[in-house]
């Protein structure tokens, strides 16, 4: 095993198995039958091995597809404003596949377009989305460039919107900085390849350099993504008060001035789900979180922080009572639970405004 390989064994218990032997994944899946249809947008991981090496931004054995990708995202225009990167994955041909996301993004597009009136211009999407001009795959590096490119040359007044559907892991943290003792991870397309994407690089890129003045959410539609931006407050819910998540290390984990908060489909140790559960039909998968999101913000022109959580909680608490056999969306009778986390407490009934 080269220092690059990882040597990993994933677990989604009810719906999914995932097992490494000698490096090669093998996967069994089932899924709910009956008129609703849903899955967990993640896997429990388990790493065995875990070696870190450096890589340069563009290795030797890049393709000339894979550096026109990323120069294509280096040359995008830095509009000043408002400007977003969406991200869906659906991990397509493979097994553990979801069936949501490209509705996700496509949803999440217009919300910002027709909601918070965003450019369209200033609105780049990373998706296997095939009837979309000159689209680019979410792959590892497109999106750790194009997280550059959201942050780069912030200045005061800018809005900057950071969605992601698709799959969420955790992994041990060996370096303290974690209460929990886990990191929690996004999945690129090409996760296991190239290898997740850890919530300290997610901090480290787009909180780290957010400057006085501006603005970011991070909207996280995936399993163990509650604390995916490792920002140091997270807000409580039963309690009604933010709590201290600084990292155990001391290190520093705010940004250089500007405000930085993350809505998450779910708590560190929960699963979010891909579901028809909110459909008319029963047949149109999507994130829970996602469509939550989505009907507070439509439904209220004067949503505040504290409303849009209560009402996203209270359609998925409905939606248990309405599915109570979907083990997809309510893991062992465990409800998924949206959480907002800060780089500085703030008052929830502010309004919410992107």
């Amino acid at each position: 095993m080269s220092s690059s390989e990882v040597t990993q064994g994933f677990c989604c218990r009810e719906c999914q198995e995932i097992v490494a032997d000698d490096g090669h994944l093998q996967t069994q899946l089932s899924r709910e039958s009956g008129k609703f249809v849903s899955d967990k947008k993640g896997l429990h991981v388990y790493l065995r091995k875990m070696l870190h090496r450096r890589r340069s931004t563009i290795p030797n054995s890049l393709s000339s597809h894979e550096k026109s990708a990323l120069d294509t995202i280096r040359n995008w225009e830095t509009i000043k404003g408002k400007r977003a990167l969406l991200c869906g994955v659906t991990y397509d041909k493979q097994k553990y596949k979801l069936k949501g996301t490209n509705y996700d993004v496509i949803k999440m597009r217009e919300l910002l377009m027709f909601r918070f009136k965003f450019p369209s211009a200033s609105i780049h999407i990373l998706a296997e989305l095939a009837e979309m001009e000159s689209h680019l795959y979410p792959t590892k590096r497109n999106i750790q460039e194009a997280l550059r490119w959201l942050v780069k040359d912030n200045q005061h007044g800018d809005s900057l919107v950071f969605y992601f559907s698709g799959h969420g892991l955790r992994q041990p943290d060996f370096f303290d900085d974690e209460l929990d003792g886990f990191d929690e991870t996004i999945c690129p397309l090409d996760f296991r390849t190239e290898g997740m994407i850890i919530d300290n690089e997610i901090n480290d890129t787009i909180v780290r350099p957010l400057k006085k003045g501006v603005k970011l959410h991070a909207m996280i539609d995936a399993c163990h993504s509650g604390t995916i931006l490792d920002l140091p407050h997270v807000y409580s819910t039963k309690e009604r008060r933010w709590i201290d998540n600084k990292p155990p290390s001391g290190v520093y984990k705010g940004t250089n001035g500007g405000h930085a908060i993350s809505i998450s489909a779910c708590e560190d140790n929960q699963l979010a789900a891909d579901t028809s559960a909110f459909s008319d039909t029963g047949k149109q998968m999507e994130g829970a979180m996602t469509y939550t999101f989505r009907k507070a913000l439509l439904n209220n022109s004067e949503a505040t922080y504290a409303s849009l959580l209560a009402s996203m909680q209270n359609d998925i608490l409905a939606a248990k009572k309405k599915c109570f056999s979907l083990r997809g969306l309510f893991h062992r009778e465990r409800v998924q639970e949206p959480q907002i986390s800060s780089s500085k407490e703030f008052d929830l009934n502010e309004a919410f405004v992107l």
